[in-house]
């Protein structure tokens, strides 16, 4: 087969100086990133999508390739798009607890370097991983329409989280989902360091490790994996995280071409939500630390709610703030921003330390 026609990267660079194996259009890990060997049978990918290899991370990595294929004719032919699996920091460290291991952009990091090196062509992030500062040479013009933005509560032995009985085990990797859960439940135990993906988690439920977990049911959506979910916890009782929900897609500042292609895929209501929640975000200047949740919607009237919260980890403090107004980028922008600064300010200095 001949290689296709009118491939013009900012920074294309002579393929196959890492070898691999193609299984099923993904390119295997072999070094930090894959890529596949090229041969005169080869077709030179159109598009190099970077993700992190879990099945979830795959999954919408996968949505995002039906999406270019379904929108674009020249998309669609087999061997123009090639998905390459990228292992990050937070995939390499499952020992210690997020809040542990420190930094920003831990699941993130190393598929923007990828990236910024020519070594993909866009990366597909869930925007809750995504640190509030993108990487210099990137931009991220586009976010897929967002899924569900609740928490879904999973136990074999209670209904919701108010049957569980006290001294129950929650595993949870999420300080934000902790801090909730012990400000209305001070009885409960919560197993911090419970991390890996879904599947892990769900097997450690089943081996009797928790008596139950807490996980976003965006993913477990998009993992077809909603039999598992025992309730569905209303955002009243556990605000999502920031972006929970939405997928982002990221490219070269100086790629015209990538960032057509992507911003074809983009749903405004979600960016516009998106871009409220991170301006909380960047104002508390959040880290893995700081239990933070905060939620911008379209209510049926058409103007935008954002509701934030921080919390102290054991749950003691819990402050909430809300907002109300137009649903358009400057003000709900705005209304983050507001949000976060009187949030700071009732806060006092020390409690984000």
């Amino acid at each position: 087969m001949e290689a296709f026609s009118g491939f013009s990267s900012p920074c294309l660079k002579t393929p196959g100086f890492l070898r691999n194996t193609r299984k099923h259009g993904v390119g295997i890990i072999r070094a930090s990133v894959a890529v596949e060997q090229q041969t005169e049978k080869t077709k030179v990918a159109l598009i190099r999508i970077g993700t992190r290899g879990s099945p979830l991370a795959l999954a919408q990595a996968y949505e995002t390739r039906d999406k270019l294929m379904a929108t674009h004719s020249e998309l669609a032919e087999e061997g123009a798009i090639q998905i390459v699996i990228i292992k990050t920091t937070g995939d390499k460290i499952l020992s210690q607890p997020l809040a542990d291991i420190g930094g920003k952009g831990l699941f993130t990091k190393e598929i923007d370097e990828a990236l910024i090196n020519c070594e993909i062509d866009i990366a597909v992030h869930s925007m809750k991983d995504v640190p509030t500062y993108l990487p210099e040479k990137t931009i991220l013009p586009c976010n897929l329409q967002r899924e569900d933005v609740r928490d879904a509560f999973i136990s074999l032995s209670a209904a919701s989280v108010a049957d569980l009985p006290a001294g129950s085990t929650v595993g949870t990797a999420s300080l934000r989902r902790k801090s909730q859960l012990l400000h209305k439940y001070p009885s409960l135990n919560v197993l911090e360091n419970f991390r890996g993906n879904v599947q892990t988690r769900l097997r450690k439920l089943n081996e009797g490790a928790v008596q139950a977990t807490l996980l976003a049911l965006a993913g477990l959506k998009r993992l077809n994996m909603t039999e598992n979910v025992t309730s569905i916890l209303s955002t009243d009782e556990m605000l999502p995280a920031v972006a929970q929900g939405a997928i982002g897609i990221a490219c070269r500042s100086n790629d015209d071409k990538m960032a057509n292609y992507i911003a074809s895929l983009n749903h405004e209501e979600t960016r516009l939500a998106v871009a409220s929640e991170r301006a909380f975000l960047e104002t508390l200047d959040g880290s893995c630390r700081t239990p933070i949740a905060g939620y911008a919607y379209k209510d049926e009237d058409g103007n935008c709610i954002f509701k934030g919260l921080v919390a102290s980890p054991d749950g003691t403090r819990v402050l909430e703030t809300s907002r109300k107004g137009l649903y358009a980028h400057e003000d709900m922008v705005m209304m983050g921003k507001d949000a976060g600064k009187e949030l700071l300010s009732r806060a006092g200095p020390g409690f984000f330390g």
